[in-house]
């Protein structure tokens, strides 16, 4: 009896973390616009993300019984496939080249039988220059980088008959830091022996958040594509316009607004740490200026997925 014969396994292999700069990709354009956002697309000078592959299935299980590699294909070639398909890459979005690279990579290596692409964005911004005397504007050459909230995208493919499809799929906007200093509460919670927080009427809500969407329909993310610009811009004008009872009660509101706002959205899950701060003095003279700093390390976890009915 063979190895293979004797267990039950699970694999995967890939290549992760594969940096990609592309510049003077195709634009962005076509956006709808909406109230919430100024976001109508971007010009694509620089098109930089950060791409995973993860490959499934059983034809590079003997490279790991009988170190028997002719079915596998490199990781480093898997990286090379990635940059130069790079290159020759017609469209605008990260989803797009994650959706390219998926149907390639199975066109082109029949060992693999399924696989998995994911990619961050590598967010940069215009830097503000100079464009007539006193007047700034975006530079089109020169780039920062953010350290803020950036698009997240994957996407899971397979083999099917003669083709290739993608079999599920998500997108998002992660690292999202928000404080709202008014406009916040948390009262009426259970109270015990266990209990030292004090309710709070109003308060300065610091959360960290990740929201993440699907269509209902694939196709819709060349059709109907719902920019993550556009997502973070809606969560921000519901946090700044809605006085909330909690966390809970915050996302549920974002989570409405932005199905209202994108019928092609047929989910919305959010994923948000409560990092609000301890407060430490309040003026005597005027009751509104307060300083706070920074809480105990513990944090509270809250999480909400929004799924339109089927």
């Amino acid at each position: 009896m063979t190895a293979e014969n004797t267990y039950q396994y699970q694999i995967s292999y890939g290549k992760a973390r594969v940096p990609v700069y592309r510049v003077y990709a195709t634009p962005l354009t076509g956006i709808q616009a909406i109230p919430e956002s100024s976001f109508t697309g971007r010009d694509n000078v620089l098109f930089a993300a950060e791409v995973d592959v993860e490959v499934f299935g059983e034809n590079f299980l003997p490279a790991y019984t009988r170190g028997d590699n002719s079915n596998v294909v490199a990781t480093d070639s898997m990286k090379n496939f990635m940059l130069r398909h790079a290159l020759s890459y017609e469209g605008a979005t990260l989803e797009g080249y994650l959706e390219l690279l998926g149907h390639q990579f199975l066109a082109t290596y029949p060992e693999m039988e399924r696989l998995r692409m994911s990619g961050r964005e590598l967010a940069f911004t215009p830097a503000q220059v100079p464009l007539d005397g006193a007047r700034f504007g975006d530079s089109n050459v020169l780039f920062a980088r953010s350290n803020n909230d950036y698009a997240e995208a994957s996407m899971d493919f397979a083999t099917v008959g003669d083709g290739t499809s993608i079999t599920s799929h998500e997108c998002g906007r992660v690292g999202m830091q928000l404080m709202k200093v008014t406009g916040s509460a948390f009262t009426h919670f259970v109270r015990d022996d266990y209990t030292t927080l004090p309710e709070r009427g109003d308060r300065p809500l610091y959360i960290y958040l990740d929201a993440h969407w699907k269509y209902g329909d694939v196709a819709d993310m060349h059709t109907l594509y719902i920019p993550s610009e556009q997502v973070r811009d809606v969560i921000q004008v519901v946090f700044h316009e809605f006085v909330s009872e909690s966390i809970q009660h915050l996302m549920h509101e974002m989570g409405q607004r932005l199905l209202a706002r994108f019928p092609q959205m047929a989910e919305i899950s959010f994923d948000g740490q409560n990092r609000t701060r301890d407060p430490v003095a309040v003026s005597e003279t005027d009751q509104k200026i307060k300083v706070y700093s920074d809480p105990f390390p513990a944090y509270g976890s809250i999480k909400l997925t929004m799924a339109r009915e089927m």
